[in-house]
């Protein structure tokens, strides 16, 4: 099974990717609230794949647990999580990276 949405998580402090991070998938209603579903970490070359082989269209959330990499690697941040919302609307697959750094983040469509 191909998981539907992929994603890379990049320490631009470092340069390097940013392994070890937990990521939630979660469902997104219309009334703001959420439904698990998948959960995962991302490999050492910062990379993970979550979900189902096809997610429903939709609002979803991707949740990147960033405090708990930070704190492993002594070192401050003012971002504990990071929360990206997206639309998914009949894509084959979606890949959304992260860059991040301690005070700083970014994130954009892939392919």
């Amino acid at each position: 099974m191909t998981a539907h949405l992929t994603t890379h998580v990049l320490d631009a402090a470092t340069g390097l990717p940013a392994p070890e991070v937990r990521i939630a998938l979660a469902r997104l209603d219309e009334a703001g609230h959420v439904t698990p579903v998948a959960e995962g970490s991302t490999d050492a070359d910062g990379r993970a794949a979550l979900g189902p082989e096809r997610l429903d269209d939709g609002a979803y959330t991707l949740t990147f647990s960033t405090g708990p990499y930070f704190a492993a690697r002594g070192v401050e941040t003012f971002y504990p999580a990071v929360i990206v919302t997206f639309t998914v609307s009949g894509e084959p697959h979606l890949h959304v990276p992260l860059l991040l750094s301690p005070f700083a983040y970014s994130t954009y469509r892939g392919s």
